[in-house]
């Protein structure tokens, strides 16, 4: 059976409904950081933990092809941040404070410490994540994560002032049904320039989700915020070491601007644990979990010490 049709399977076009909110099959809306998550379980409840962010606008279902090679030895947690994927719109601005704050709630009541496994932008909150709270976080995956070391947003924080208009702006696109038509094609046009492969979900999942107001919202106000993460991160970096942790960093090189720099700012990043590690994919793109599920597998499983 394909990952395709293991997805089909699990997220059915159909949504159950939990507190007249839209769920997946195997997901709940969680309580994390003070705000209202989708989260979607698979796997043996007793197995090691995994939890998993996608990079900036994805949704839970961007990892199934990645779910389909590991969940039958991991418990594997792959949630939506708020406003993305089926979490009801945010409460507070997009920010590191915010989504470390969400990553530490779900690693505590899964029972942590977990194995983060983030993709671009997430890779922020990870290593915040393990950074401010190490006793949560057994090992990172990073993958193909962003990566930036020098950034001054002085005097240009706007995300928290743009929330409310943004958050607004998603309630408009949803009342006039314009996000029906704009975010499904917003989608479609974004995964052409960083994946060759197609959805792993059928298409009526990725209207449901990408149909919503909340999520363009989002989309928007997280690449506003994407800055400001960054900066924020930096600052960290001086005030709070990184623990020795397994630490594997997945470089796609298929569409990187400059391979160089990009797989040296990803060996300098593997660098800051003892017992980091990375890994140049050079016929990848950057969604490597829909291209290279089976890196992704692989790095979860050195993370853990299992050679296969």
């Amino acid at each position: 059976m394909t990952s395709s049709e293991q997805a089909s399977q699990r997220v059915p076009a159909e949504w159950a409904d939990t507190a007249d909110e839209p769920v997946a099959e195997g997901g709940r809306i969680a309580v994390a950081g003070g705000e209202r998550v989708h989260v979607v379980e698979s796997g043996p409840p007793d197995a090691p933990t995994l939890l998993l962010s996608t990079g900036l606008g994805g949704a839970w279902f961007d990892w199934e092809p990645v779910i389909a090679l590991l969940s039958d030895r991991y418990r594997v947690l792959a949630f939506d941040r708020p406003g993305l994927g089926l979490s009801p719109a945010a409460r507070r601005p997009a920010s590191l404070r915010r989504d470390v704050a969400v990553l530490a709630d779900l690693a505590r009541t899964s029972g942590g410490p977990v194995t983060v496994v983030a993709h671009s932008m997430a890779g922020f909150h990870a290593e915040g994540l393990a950074r401010l709270y190490p006793e949560l976080v057994r090992a990172l995956v990073l993958v193909d994560p962003s990566c930036e070391e020098r950034v001054n947003c002085a005097g240009l924080r706007i995300s928290a002032a743009v929330h409310p208009v943004l958050r607004a702006t998603g309630a408009g696109l949803e009342a006039t049904r314009l996000s029906r038509v704009i975010g499904p094609f917003g989608r479609r046009v974004t995964l052409k320039q960083v994946t060759g492969r197609g959805e792993p979900v059928p298409p009526e999942v990725v209207r449901s989700v990408y149909g919503r107001g909340a999520v363009l919202g989002t989309v928007i106000a997280e690449d506003v915020a994407y800055r400001e993460a960054a900066a924020d991160l930096l600052a960290l970096r001086a005030r709070r070491p990184l623990p020795d942790v397994p630490l594997e960093v997945l470089t796609a090189l298929a569409d990187a601007g400059d391979a160089l720099e990009w797989t040296g700012c990803h060996r300098r990043l593997a660098g800051m644990s003892p017992l980091g590690n990375q890994v140049d994919l050079p016929d990848c793109p950057h969604m490597v979990q829909f291209d290279r599920p089976d890196a992704v597998a692989d790095a979860v499983d050195r993370a853990h010490g299992i050679v296969r």
